[in-house]
């Protein structure tokens, strides 16, 4: 038997699919931090996901990413890469480029889709969020 991963509406003989629209705290817990990285710092997908206790789950910070286009306040997912400084996440942004435009816009430089010199560049949360 196979499982559903959408909650369903049966009719009779029919299965409808149902959007259910829900907030996401993990998400807004990526959108919070995401929203404290200084301009002309970056940081990975893995930094924030170990920031929140979730070391695990930089692939979820990534699908996090990929869904702040409408997030409210605004936040600004072109600051947060992978491990390595790629722009992995540059294709989910409304042109090719607009990524790599909005981190150089910043003082970033990018080269490569990279940001080049990351290690200077890096912004870890758990160090510059760690209390007292």
């Amino acid at each position: 038997m196979k499982r559903r991963s959408k909650p369903a509406v049966t009719n009779s003989k029919t299965v409808i699919p149902v959007k259910v629209k829900r907030k996401d705290s993990f998400f807004e817990s990526v959108y919070d931090v995401v929203r404290l990285i200084p301009k002309g710092r970056a940081t990975s997908f893995g930094a924030i996901a170990a920031y929140l206790g979730t070391k695990l789950s930089a692939r979820m910070v990534g699908w996090a990413m990929n869904a702040a286009g409408t997030a409210l306040p605004p936040v600004p997912a072109h600051r947060v890469v992978n491990r390595n400084g790629m722009l992995s996440g540059k294709h989910h942004f409304a042109t090719p480029t607009l990524m790599a435009d909005l981190l150089k816009s910043e003082g970033i430089k990018v080269k490569n889709d990279t940001i080049v010199n990351f290690e200077q560049i890096f912004w870890d949360p758990a160090k510059a969020l760690e209390p007292g």
